[in-house]
């Protein structure tokens, strides 16, 4: 009777795994073959005629390449570049200074800070934006998702550079470093798997942005893939099934190319290891 409720159990077990598997998997095989299928379908069906027409018509959408190749690049590689930078430093002052409460504030910074990205939020958003005469550029969009994500990022880097033990710094204050040395040389080569993380983590929302980009920019030449994917609709509001997954097929390569590229130079690992 155990042996049998074991059974039972592993085949209960082993359904809930597949179900879950094709609930994830089906929509992620229909993106790989929709593209190269001569019709549209949204069952998911190998195609029996492949063929590459779908892309051809996608790249001569220049309005749609220009958002992909121009507008999202900007967007994604700036706030990257701004969130990776403030959080590391903003991390490795709230782990290295004591500042009273700043434990209370890292969690604080953490509950409001999905305040800042959210539709609730979009209209005083617009208006401050609008007040500093960033309305349809590039630094506005990238201002808001920097300052919705930057709590988040902090919070995360503070793990990695917590894990530092201070004897490294130690050593080095006592060798002569300054302060700006003992950052530069010691801890940060330290927290650079960490750094790498918040840069994927951060590049992937900034890709994938829509209401904040929508909102913000006027220009058709500034709008980001995420909007410019309306343009393979009809009039009536009706999606060219084959042009929308060609197109969102190109739109998702870019972020799992930058991630392998990252997995593989540095493997999100401590080089060298930590010791204490």
């Amino acid at each position: 009777m155990r042996k049998f409720r074991k059974l039972l159990g592993s085949v209960y077990y082993y359904l809930f795994v597949a179900l879950v598997v094709a609930f994830f998997g089906l929509p992620l095989l229909w993106l790989i073959l929709a593209p190269f299928n001569s019709r549209s379908y949204l069952a998911v069906e190998i195609p029996a005629n492949p063929t590459l027409d779908n892309f051809r018509a996608v790249f001569q959408n220049k309005f749609a390449m220009h958002a992909l190749t121009q507008s999202n690049l900007i967007l994604a590689v700036g706030t990257m570049l701004g969130i990776t930078l403030i959080s590391t430093l903003t991390a490795y002052a709230l782990s290295r200074a004591r500042i009273p409460g700043r434990n209370y504030m890292t969690y604080s910074l953490m509950l409001f800070s999905s305040v800042v990205t959210g539709t609730a939020a979009m209209v005083p958003v617009f208006l401050i934006i609008s007040r500093m005469g960033l309305i349809d550029s590039y630094l506005g969009v990238i201002l808001v998702i920097i300052g919705g994500n930057l709590p988040a990022a902090i919070f995360i880097m503070r793990d990695f550079v917590d894990g530092i033990p201070r004897s490294y710094e130690e050593s080095a204050v006592v060798s002569g470093a300054s302060p700006f040395q003992v950052f530069l040389d010691v801890a940060l080569p330290l927290v650079r798997p960490g750094m790498m993380v918040i840069a994927v983590w951060a590049f992937v929302n900034a890709w994938g942005a829509f209401l904040i980009p929508f909102v913000l920019l006027r220009s058709p030449n500034k709008l980001p893939a995420s909007t410019a994917i309306y343009s393979f609709y009809t009039e009536a509001g009706t999606p060219n099934i084959k042009l929308v997954s060609a197109y969102a097929l190109l739109y998702t390569l870019p972020v799992v190319v930058f991630y392998l590229f990252i997995n593989w130079k540095y493997g999100f690992r401590f080089f060298g290891g930590i010791k204490r």
